[in-house]
């Protein structure tokens, strides 16, 4: 897999204040957005403070991390140094004041880019609840990371 390319963006230089825009088509949720923005500046704090008090994030074949401040010490020794590529997205049916956003695209790392799909679910104020990731990449793919 090319690892340096990216059909989504174009890189710009680094600056301090304002991480790399993000877009995704079909999915305009400014926290969602922000989601992806900070954490692919490092910026863990700002991304967990986009939870709710007990908002949960459950990566892949781990238990859920609860709470922002568990979920930026999480963030902070796991997702260093990964890039976030959300493509498209869909916004799924809204009960009892919750809306469910589907999101699809990649997870780039020093060492290999996969497929993830990401499941927000935010409250009628806009704070996320939980995300859960979610490994796309096919069991012939996932072997090959191990080599």
């Amino acid at each position: 897999m090319n690892q340096n390319a990216s059909p989504l963006t174009t890189q710009a230089p680094p600056t301090d204040d304002v991480p790399e825009a993000i877009s995704i088509q079909g999915v305009d949720r400014d926290q969602i957005r922000r989601y992806f923005e900070t954490l692919n500046a490092g910026e863990f704090e700002r991304t967990s403070r986009l939870f709710a008090p007990q908002g949960q994030l459950i990566p892949p074949f781990e238990e859920p991390i609860v709470g922002p401040e568990a979920i930026a010490a999480y963030l902070q020794q796991e997702a260093r140094g990964m890039k976030l590529r959300p493509k498209r997205g869909e916004i799924s049916a809204t009960v009892e004041g919750r809306e469910e956003v589907k999101i699809s695209g990649e997870v780039e790392t020093a060492l290999f880019t996969v497929k993830v799909g990401w499941l927000f679910v935010l409250d009628r104020d806009g704070q996320i609840l939980g995300v859960t990731v979610k490994l796309l990449a096919s069991l012939a793919e996932l072997a090959s990371l191990r080599r």
